[in-house]
């Protein structure tokens, strides 16, 4: 049944990536479990599910803040994209000290 369970929270959630495609996905994945099933941080709405998030609205930050506050608040991130740039291992090092 879990299995189910994130295979139907994954297809919700890239449904809702497919829609926001065409401004570039907002989306990160949390390491150690998500915080909660929505939150907002920075006027940015997040909503997740299986420690995948999806973002819509409050991008006009630099993407290595956001990820920073993300991270400070809610915990480390396994892969962080911002209006559908992609962070790389370095980067996602960078915005991950910030958890400490």
């Amino acid at each position: 049944m879990r299995t189910f369970t994130a295979f139907a929270a994954s297809a919700i959630l890239l449904g809702l990536a497919g829609a926001a495609g065409a401004a570039g996905t907002t989306s990160l994945t949390f390491r150690d479990g998500q915080p909660a099933d929505r939150f907002v941080l920075d006027g940015a709405s997040w909503r997740c599910a299986e420690n995948v998030c999806i973002a819509t609205g409050g991008m006009s930050q630099p993407a290595m803040r956001a990820c920073r506050r993300i991270v400070a608040e809610h915990g480390p991130v396994s892969t962080f994209t911002w209006r559908g740039e992609a962070f790389d291992a370095q980067r996602l090092a960078q915005c991950n000290a910030a958890a400490a």
